[in-house]
């Protein structure tokens, strides 16, 4: 039973990234099936090996709803790494590059790019390898920092996304103060919802960014559908059907939030425990 429901929220938080993408990129450059379920087919497969690296309880809502936001983190960074590092694609059509770029000038070689890459994931085990040993001390009792604290360190993955997004988008679009502060607010505070529900570092770490990335993205997408994503800024709509086609994803796309919302609902109604 556990395998089965790892596949279900696995596949809900792929199909939640894999509807709000489309839902903002399809007016610009057309709608696949292939494409739309790329995310879904990612977050499929991640469901089960999350569950098992992360030993979570599925047959408890809490279970559920962190592993929800922990899969919706390890989709986005894989399709990031991707999309950034090693896909080579014509970057003409975007106002921000989406491959790896410094200033707004796209770094064309491949070499140079998986040079990058290695340095890149490279990092993100590290900082794996010093959570999972914190969260050994932490348990052995020889880690004890006030926990609000420790929250701070585990929203850091807030702090990466403002970071790396003004990397990114400030040298092309301007810097916004607004923008660059919303990430790490936003991931303290599903930082805290995850503590509330589990002392596993890592954990929390996941969702504090999975959870931002998707609430940020909503906000983005459907708070202001007539306004074209930052990396379309000021292109045209080659595909001006999609404008009514996507609406029909819509509802699914409230499926998928449900059933982590309603997860976080019973989890937090029931007996709990965590970090804090």
């Amino acid at each position: 039973m556990d395998i089965l429901i790892a596949l279900i929220t696995g596949l809900a938080a792929g199909l939640h990234n894999s509807t709000w993408g489309m839902y903002k990129d399809s007016p610009h450059e057309g709608f696949t099936w292939t494409k739309y379920f790329r995310s879904a087919i990612a977050g499929l497969i991640y469901g089960p090996i999350v569950w098992q690296v992360t030993g979570l309880d599925l047959s408890t809502p809490a279970g559920i709803f962190l592993l929800w936001g922990s899969v919706y983190v390890a989709e986005r960074g894989t399709m990031e790494v991707w999309k950034t590092f090693l896909r080579t694609e014509d970057q003409s059509k975007y106002f921000i590059p989406m491959q790896l770029h410094v200033l707004g000038r796209v770094v064309e070689s491949k070499r140079d790019r998986l040079i990058a890459a290695f340095f890149y994931v490279g990092g993100i085990a590290l900082v794996a390898w010093g959570l999972i040993t914190l969260w050994g001390m932490y348990k052995a009792g020889t880690f004890n920092w006030n926990p609000y604290l420790i929250l701070i360190l585990l929203s850091v993955g807030g702090w990466i996304s403002a970071f790396g997004g003004a990397w990114k988008d400030a040298p092309i679009e301007g810097f916004e103060t607004f923008k660059f502060f919303r990430s790490p607010a936003v991931a303290y505070f599903y930082a805290w919802l995850a503590a509330n529900l589990t002392d596993n570092f890592v954990v929390i770490l996941l969702c504090s960014l999975g959870f931002t990335i998707a609430s940020i993205e909503t906000y983005k997408t459907f708070f202001f559908p007539s306004r074209p994503r930052g990396k379309f800024q000021g292109k045209p709509v080659l595909f001006p059907d999609m404008l009514t086609r996507r609406n029909r994803f819509v509802p699914l796309f409230i499926a998928c939030w449900l059933y982590v919302i309603i997860a976080g609902i019973m989890a937090f109604m029931g007996p709990h425990e965590g970090l804090v």
